[in-house]
């Protein structure tokens, strides 16, 4: 094949005014000589003139200090010549070009960067592939001119912008131009819980670690936030005085208080100091993030603590507090909180009452405050005392409504016959509700006229109605008391005298022994004593000495007292009236005798 003159790529184009540099190749496609000739298309030189002519020094030079200066493994710099569907074509003055593929020329977006014209920054991978061309990588010089950067960064201690593209195990993948690894414990100053939301996001990071041959970059945003408020701390702590209104950002909450961070230092802003009013917890207030203004309570430089305030931004509404609710004054509040003792009633933001348990009803007893009122409840009260020092409010409920108490002596005058219905007994006696709220007590006492009663339930039972008698008012300690034997007539006064009198004789039956004698059952609901020395003519140490529960005996009547409701019997007058003697032994053998008789039977 004849050598056949072609354009030298790696000169340039109209080096010379007029002049056009030809290379010779031959068949193999080797380089055999340069010339020049005239741009004058009417004069071409024979190709033995070239021939002997050849290039001149000049050109030769610059022909090989181009291809000395070009080595592989470096980045250069090269025009694009031509833009293909799937390559670009790029000249880097070599003696050929080379292709790239033109995925490499396309943004983020999609779209082809490259255009005709534009110089580049290439990768040269090798000076010639078997087709003669040169290999280059933009990618790769990208990569690299990023490493550059990245390691120059790192030695300065600088900081980078990466997005995060992802989640990996123990972090995070951040994209800086090539991607990197932001270990989970160096995300922020506090453990973040949920990575996830941070994708996509940009933050300015450190690079703690730089490994290019590993291809490895470890991250850290943690440090730069942690010298970003070491500084912040400095002109804060330099500023910081008790007393002075500052600003801060929530940055936790917790159920006693909110951490706020006032630039570099936190302080705490305790939940008693954030309303003059009642807090159930810092997040009905604020929430993680809140810019507020707060005031610096105490600050402690040493330790560099700091107590804030929330509530203190505002005056005390307690300094006013008896001015606006005087004693005797009736006001609205809302029911915000109930313990066993009482209601707390909020009067305005900040002041509170207690409603105590015995001042919610003039009739009720109430036993719980919810069982009168529910917490979001509006309430009227009257103001009972006030103590301003001590910020307490003393409120009344019932003073608000008539007292009922008041006209109770007229509404229930004694010796009145009343009708109600048994609430409750207890061991002293049974309360018979009277109306809603209004109680009398039946004592035990008041109960029989004759039966001795161990226990209300003897009688009556709860729910049951009965008839009963005014026998005493109370007003002022709310106290009515009533008789349910006085109903009936006194047995005492009126049968009993005429029945019983004293010399008869009586037939009753042992119910009871004491020390000093026997109690013996003359009919239902009279008894008579038969003192032990009524018992015998001898000394009796014991009352069993001679008789026995349950035993029936003919006695006398020696004492009668209807006043005092007593009578006085004698075993040992029956018998001398019945000109009996033996005493002990007589009795003991008619109670034997009897004993057999109601055997037989």
């Amino acid at each position: 094949m004849a050598a056949e003159a072609l354009p030298c790529p790696g000169l340039p184009w109209g080096a010379g005014a007029g002049i056009v540099f030809h290379c010779r190749v031959q068949e193999d496609g080797t380089r055999m000589s340069s010339s020049s000739v005239s741009s004058d298309p009417t004069h071409f030189a024979e190709p033995e003139e070239l021939e002997s002519t050849g290039p001149s020094k000049e050109m030769q030079e610059i022909y090989e200090q181009s291809v000395r200066d070009i080595i592989e493994g470096e980045i250069v710099r090269g025009t694009i010549l031509e833009v293909r569907d799937d390559a670009v074509l790029v000249d880097i003055g070599y003696k050929s070009e080379g292709l790239i593929p033109l995925k490499e020329f396309r943004s983020p977006a999609g779209e082809i960067t490259a255009k005709v014209g534009d110089v580049v920054d290439v990768y040269l991978e090798q000076k010639e592939d078997t087709e003669g061309l040169i290999v280059l990588s933009r990618e790769k010089a990208e990569k690299i001119k990023i490493w550059d950067e990245l390691s120059k960064i790192y030695d300065k201690g600088g900081a980078v912008t990466g997005t995060i593209l992802g989640r990996t195990k123990g972090g995070l993948i951040v994209d800086i131009g090539v991607r990197a690894f932001l270990p989970g414990s160096q995300v922020d100053l506090r453990p973040v819980r949920d990575l996830d939301k941070l994708i996509g996001k940009a933050f300015p990071m450190k690079i703690i670690k730089l490994n290019q041959k590993r291809g490895n970059i470890v991250l850290s945003r943690r440090e730069l936030l942690e010298e970003e408020r070491k500084h912040l701390k400095e002109a804060t702590l330099t500023n910081l005085a008790e007393g002075k209104v500052i600003k801060g950002k929530i940055k936790n909450i917790t159920e006693y208080g909110a951490f706020v961070d006032l630039g570099g230092l936190d302080g705490l802003l305790h939940i008693t100091d954030m309303s003059w009013g009642r807090v159930g917890h810092p997040s009905e207030l604020f929430q993680v993030g809140d810019e507020i203004e707060v005031v610096v309570l105490k600050f402690d430089r040493t330790n560099e603590r700091v107590s804030l305030g929330y509530k203190q931004r505002l005056p005390d509404p307690w300094d006013a507090v008896e001015q606006k609710y005087p004693v005797g004054s009736k006001v609205k509040g809302k029911v915000v909180s109930l313990t066993d003792y009482g209601a707390f009633v909020e009067l305005e933001d900040g002041v509170e009452g207690l409603v105590h348990i015995s001042e919610m009803s003039w009739t009720q007893r109430v036993k719980h405050p919810s069982k009168v009122v529910a917490i979001g409840d509006l309430v009227e009260v009257v103001v009972l005392d006030v103590d301003r020092a001590n910020k307490r409010i003393s409120l009344g409920m019932r003073q608000a409504e008539p007292n009922p108490w008041n006209s109770i002596e007229e509404r229930y005058p004694v010796g009145t016959r009343v009708e109600g219905r048994v609430r409750n007994l207890a061991d002293f006696g049974a309360f018979v509700e009277l109306e809603e709220g209004i109680d009398g007590l039946i004592h035990i006492s008041d109960m029989s006229w004759t039966k001795r009663v161990r226990h209300p339930s003897e009688l009556l039972k709860k729910g049951e109605k009965v008839e009963a008698i005014v026998l005493h008012v109370d007003r002022t300690n709310h106290r009515i008391s009533l008789g349910l034997k006085q109903v009936q007539e006194d047995p005492w006064q009126s049968t009993v005298p005429d029945k019983y009198r004293v010399g008869m004789d009586v037939q009753g039956k042992v119910v009871r022994l004491t020390d000093f004698g026997a109690f013996v059952e003359l009919e239902d609901g009279v008894e008579g004593l038969l003192h032990v020395s009524e018992l015998s003519h001898d000394r009796v140490n014991k009352p069993e000495d001679v008789v026995q529960v349950g035993q029936e005996l003919t006695l006398k009547v020696i004492k009668l007292d209807t006043e005092e409701r007593k009578i006085g019997l004698s075993l040992r007058a029956f018998l001398d009236a019945h000109g009996e003697s033996g005493g002990e032994e007589e009795g003991g053998r008619r109670w034997k005798r009897r004993r057999g008789e109601d055997a037989e039977e």
